[in-house]
């Protein structure tokens, strides 16, 4: 009898303890700042933007580097908004971006490879008009040597055809009028994230970030100082 309670506690506890051993880290490692690189002439805009889970790095439309909508087409939106003047970048989990609505349509199977990194990933492209700076939008700035990073950093993730060209996911499952999904390289788990790839794009173009964070909150805690 002792043994079975044993290993009934054991199946209970073991999660648990796994679970907070993940969130005390995501907490303890989220806290621990990248410093931004030194820059010269900040004079490229970006956008960190959060809608409460996931986070978007959002970019000018067009600059003097690169006119994205050229291969992130305006007519793979509904509206087809060709006076947008930003475009935001996130990437996660394929099945949670197109058969997740909200909460309420969440499966188990979609939820268990997301967690495990058995599932594929897409990258979901938003146009705006305007953006609002607030708690949930922080404006920064980037010179165009480390804009050209964080350029190569987005075009990276993006899967291509045997052409070269990003492969947009045809799909009902749109957010807005404005958006726009294509297949991701990577795959999503507990440990890469939404919120880790946003990270690691301002690691990758020498901006402040968190030694690593699964969350948004990480992200914005250290713009927030």
């Amino acid at each position: 009898m002792k043994r079975v309670l044993k290993i009934i506690l054991f199946t209970i506890l073991t999660p648990i303890a796994l679970l907070a051993l993940y969130l005390f880290a995501a907490w303890g490692l989220s806290r621990i700042t990248v410093s931004a690189e030194p820059s010269g002439d900040n004079n490229i805009p970006m956008y960190i933007l959060t809608n409460g889970v996931h986070t978007d790095l959002v970019v000018p439309v067009r600059s003097a580097q690169i006119d994205w909508s050229k291969s992130v087409l305006f007519e793979n939106t509904i509206g087809r908004d060709t006076a947008a003047q930003w475009i935001a970048f996130g990437w996660g989990d394929k099945g949670f971006y197109l058969e997740t609505p909200t909460w309420a349509d969440l499966k188990f199977s979609t939820a268990f490879k997301a967690a495990t990194g058995l599932s594929t990933a897409a990258i979901h492209a938003t146009y705006y008009r305007n953006l609002r700076e607030g708690n949930d939008c922080i404006r920064t700035s980037i010179d165009s040597a480390k804009y050209a990073r964080l350029i190569a950093y987005i075009q990276e993730s993006f899967r291509r055809d045997a052409n070269g060209q990003i492969l947009h996911i045809v799909t009902n499952a749109n957010y807005g009028r404005s958006d726009a999904f294509y297949e991701a390289k990577g795959s999503y788990s507990l440990f890469h994230t939404c919120n880790t790839w946003a990270n690691n794009g301002l690691k990758a173009c020498g901006q402040r970030a968190c030694l690593w964070t699964p969350f948004d909150k990480g992200i914005f805690y250290q713009y927030g100082k």
